[in-house]
């Protein structure tokens, strides 16, 4: 069992739950921000895989969790605004903030952001667009007192400051699921190949910083587990990754389009993108 803590966040689980019954109509659009109180130290930045997997990660999972479907493609891009030490590091090392966008099936998006400081505490959001309605969480607070005064009105204490503290019921569910999966021999309710594609996600979006454009999952998979093109027939026909996640089994798929062909009795269609766009 993979410990993905958010999905057995009862916050999360029942955004989950309005997709599921469609309490909300057909997702439109997913929006999660994920936001630490303070940036962790260089140590641990640096040779840490960067932002998109050892942060984003977890969001880049719970768009799945929530969408309920495995995603196409992604595109990320990322800066740096409150550690500028970890400029020198490599890749999304140097990012200390990022945004992801993650196409879906039927057209639906899901919006990312994260950054390594907020001045005002741990900040951890999740929302669904339906084509009936919207559903979306807050923050957790230690209590529900609120103030009021002339000049402000709101939470009387911060939000929690730790991940530890802001997910310690969900700690607790994840942890009882995966006795009473051991207890009963039932599957589990997060698995490896979640965390694969959780991962294969991350690693996506670390390529779509770095050269500037939409990444398909597939690309990963076949950069990761391919000795060369020609060599991916059993992956191709595995059941570990999903079916937008698995290399071609064709080389032939691989080849672009014969554009002489295409244009021996063919007029020009202005509105086909170019394949070397």
């Amino acid at each position: 069992m993979i410990g993905l803590q958010r999905r057995f966040d009862p916050n999360f689980q029942r955004v989950r739950q309005a997709v599921e019954t469609r309490e909300v109509g057909d997702p439109i659009m997913i929006k999660l921000c994920s936001r630490d109180p303070a940036p962790p130290p260089f140590e641990y930045v640096r040779g840490g895989g960067g932002i998109f997997a050892d942060m984003a990660v977890h969001d880049l999972d719970m768009s799945r969790f929530l969408a309920g479907d495995d995603p196409i493609d992604i595109l990320a891009t990322g800066s740096c605004h409150i550690d500028k030490s970890i400029e020198q590091l490599e890749g999304s090392e140097a990012f200390d903030t990022a945004t992801c966008i993650v196409r879906y099936p039927n057209g639906v998006q899901a919006v990312i952001d994260v950054c390594r400081q907020s001045s005002y505490g741990y900040d951890q959001r999740a929302e669904v667009l339906g084509t009936s309605g919207m559903i979306t969480t807050d923050n957790v607070y230690p209590n529900t007192a609120r103030v009021f005064k002339p000049h402000f009105t709101g939470n009387a204490d911060m939000p929690y400051d730790f991940f530890l503290s802001r997910y310690q019921e969900a700690y607790v569910t994840e942890t009882i699921e995966f006795c009473q999966s051991l207890v009963h021999d039932t599957p589990v309710p997060c698995t490896g190949i979640d965390g694969l594609v959780a991962l294969i996600m991350a690693a996506a979006a670390d390529k779509s910083a770095a050269e500037n454009r939409w990444v398909t999952f597939r690309e990963i998979v076949q950069d990761i587990y391919c000795v060369d093109p020609t060599h991916c027939d059993t992956l191709a026909g595995s059941d570990v990754f999903p079916e937008g996640f698995k290399p071609v089994a064709d080389p032939k798929d691989l080849l672009l389009p014969n554009v002489d062909e295409q244009k021996e009795g063919a007029t020009m269609d202005w509105n086909v993108p170019s394949p070397f766009q």
